[in-house]
């Protein structure tokens, strides 16, 4: 006789108990509009970051637009894009992407323009940034009850997600120019801080008990920094420890990278990984 499939239970964290209530959650999962996370994921966020960085220099520093025409620029693109993707009915890769450029570049002429325009320095400048970052999380928290990628369900979850990510790209560049900069540590040094601290936190991801979702933004967050890090790395003088390779480049090769890896690898809204196990399986 045929054996029967038996049932598995599914995630805690996800599914729950009751299959009405895992299947009600299995379809949120699919409505998702955020891509799964995996080292794909993590590899496209680290070349956005260090293209929000030479892309952002490119027209405040080589175009010498300066700090706020291209914070202007940056922010329109981004309102542009974060309309497009919150509107949209679904997953659609690239459009995801390009508003996450859209933060990264805006991130980095807002950091530069806080830090420097404004003479409120990378430490001052991190804090406010620290500090703004932390409420939005607070009132995204309070007014959903999670903070979770598992639940970008809704055009509201949509909307915090991506004002978190706004400011979080900031923060990033404001840390990273500080590491970098101030502590003497150069680019190198900033860079392998920050890929350092990413490896801690995967440790922690895999082998500990901690929140993935506590991870998971404080993962997000340190991306950022690290892909400052490399694009100063790439693009600034010898002199100031630099590669001095073009920013725009630069920027164009990492937009190509970015491009053939949405193309090559796996691209479907999802949650984090592991984080949904099948709901039936056939022994």
């Amino acid at each position: 006789m045929k054996a029967q499939p038996r049932r598995v239970a599914p995630d805690h964290e996800l599914l729950g108990s009751g299959t009405e209530h895992g299947m009600n959650r299995i379809a949120e999962i699919a409505s998702n509009k955020v891509p799964e996370v995996t080292l794909a994921f993590w590899v496209i966020k680290v070349a956005a970051t260090t293209l929000g960085e030479t892309a952002g220099d490119a027209v405040t520093m080589t175009m010498r637009l300066g700090y706020a025409i291209g914070t202007a620029i940056f922010f329109t693109f981004f309102m542009v894009t974060v309309a497009a993707q919150v509107t949209s009915k679904s997953f659609h890769p690239f459009l995801y992407w390009a508003v996450i450029v859209a933060t990264t570049t805006v991130g980095t002429t807002m950091a530069d323009y806080t830090d420097r325009s404004l003479g409120i320095g990378y430490v001052g400048g991190s804090l406010i940034l620290f500090t703004i970052l932390m409420i939005v999380l607070g009132l995204w928290r309070f007014s959903t009850g999670s903070v979770s990628v598992n639940n970008i369900t809704s055009p509201k979850v949509e909307i915090f997600y991506w004002v978190t990510i706004l400011f979080s790209n900031t923060l990033g560049t404001a840390l990273g120019d500080f590491l970098a900069d101030d502590s003497g540590l150069g680019y190198i040094g900033g860079a392998a801080v920050f890929a350092g601290a990413l490896l801690l936190v995967a440790a922690a991801y895999f082998y500990t008990t901690l929140s993935h979702t506590s991870l998971f933004w404080l993962a997000f967050i340190l991306t950022r920094p690290l892909g400052a890090t490399v694009g100063d790395l790439l693009t600034k003088p010898h002199a100031n420890g630099g590669l001095n390779l073009s920013r725009v480049s630069s920027s164009l090769i990492l937009a190509m990278f970015m491009i053939a890896c949405i193309l090559f690898t796996p691209q479907r809204a999802g949650s984090h990984p592991g984080s949904v196990e099948r709901a039936y399986e056939t022994p």
